[in-house]
């Protein structure tokens, strides 16, 4: 806690959670002293506050346990370069034309994500082979067709109504007037294809029989480039109760570096862990330290990030309905939203890297004894 000090000059008042030091010009010099005295009280209370917050901290972090590591590095190995690479130039490729949210592109794409899941025996929320969700086209302005969802669903083996959603919008920009196309490799195909590839892996634990304890939902959001609108639908009309979704996993652009890290590439920016559940914030660090040791790169979490990344993506659609959310993102390059963002220069061992992260939070988070709580309900915090 920071002190003030001035000659004869000191004041100490409260504000909520803080500790002041102010100015007050001491009269009688008799009572610098008692006045000093008074300045020490205060200061050793805020010292002893502070002290059992952060024993809160601690305690909250020494409550995370990390479950069937053997399982999470078994299954976890099972997402590759190769595969990843294989299935991202398939949908960043001239067949789907950009996938411009409602045309035509968008939509190849989307079946070609439903054909995928049907390949993979991994089920569809609607219990048949009915994989979008539909967005008519009233729910659009500015002459935007319907457009679709696309949703996989594994069902937890112990806790089914508690739900884990790991999201990647499918859509980019289309062609532009040239007739060249936004592949958007990395925005979002590498975000796509690590969804794609986590739901293969807990599909595989299912059938050797390591299914899931909580439920988990594959949502590929279509709308995102002109406003998170596939989101905002989908908590408008959720699938499963909002109140039932313990977390939203959000990849946006996870393929890539940009010139912060140009020296050192192991990174990740983790965007919005700690600001509803700082157990969601603690247990994706226990899960990192324990299997990866990525650079988890905060910085754009701040609350006066002037990019304002927490509200550019579909996370914040949930977040803004008190689900706790951590968005992945490599940053902006020199190919962000250009026709250059093509599948070639994406680092596979980086996107296979990431994605592994995520699918073992995911597994902690699908699989530890107890459910994911917000700050609001954590008695860890609170006592």
């Amino acid at each position: 806690m920071p002190k003030f000090y001035e000659t004869s000059i000191v004041n100490v008042f409260y504000a909520p959670k803080k500790l002041i030091i102010g100015e007050l010009h001491v009269k009688n010099p008799q009572n610098h002293m008692k006045t000093f005295c008074i300045l020490s009280a205060f200061a050793l209370v805020g010292t002893c506050a502070t002290t059992k917050y952060t024993t809160k901290i601690q305690n909250l972090k020494d409550s995370i346990y990390i479950v069937d590591s053997t399982l999470v590095v078994n299954y976890a190995h099972s997402i590759t370069a190769e595969e990843l690479s294989k299935t991202l130039h398939a949908f960043a490729s001239n067949n789907f034309e950009g996938r411009k949210t409602g045309e035509e592109g968008q939509k190849l794409a989307a079946q070609f994500l439903t054909d995928y899941y049907i390949k993979e025996k991994i089920a569809s929320p609607f219990r048949d082979s009915m994989y979008f969700q539909n967005i008519p086209e009233t729910f659009f302005s500015n002459n935007i067709k319907a457009s679709e969802n696309v949703l996989a669903y594994i069902e937890g083996s112990e806790k089914p109504n508690e739900l884990i959603i790991i999201s990647a919008h499918l859509d980019h920009l289309g062609v532009d007037d040239s007739g060249d196309i936004y592949f958007g490799a990395d925005d979002n195909g590498s975000g796509t294809s690590a969804v794609m590839e986590i739901a293969q892996a807990f599909q595989q634990a299912k059938n050797d029989g390591h299914g899931p304890k909580r439920s988990i939902l594959f949502l590929h959001l279509t709308a995102e480039e002109i406003g998170t609108q596939g989101s905002l639908y989908y908590t408008q009309n959720p699938v499963f109760p909002l109140e039932n979704t313990i977390a939203n996993l959000n990849i946006d652009m996870i393929g890539r570096i940009d010139n912060i890290h140009k020296e050192d590439k192991n990174y990740i920016y983790l965007i919005g862990s700690d600001r509803l559940s700082k157990e969601l914030h603690y247990l994706s660090e226990k899960v990192n330290n324990t299997y990866f040791n990525i650079n988890l790169d905060y910085r754009f979490n701040a609350e006066n990030d002037e990019n304002r990344y927490y509200f550019r993506s579909d996370h914040y659609n949930f977040a803004a309905h008190g689900i706790p959310v951590i968005f992945y993102f490599n940053g902006e390059h020199a190919d962000y939203h250009k026709t250059t963002d093509t599948p070639d220069k994406i680092d596979y061992q980086l996107l296979q890297n990431r994605t592994r992260l995520i699918f073992a939070t995911a597994w902690q988070l699908a699989n530890q004894p107890n459910k994911l709580v917000v700050d609001t309900k954590n008695q860890l915090l609170l006592n």
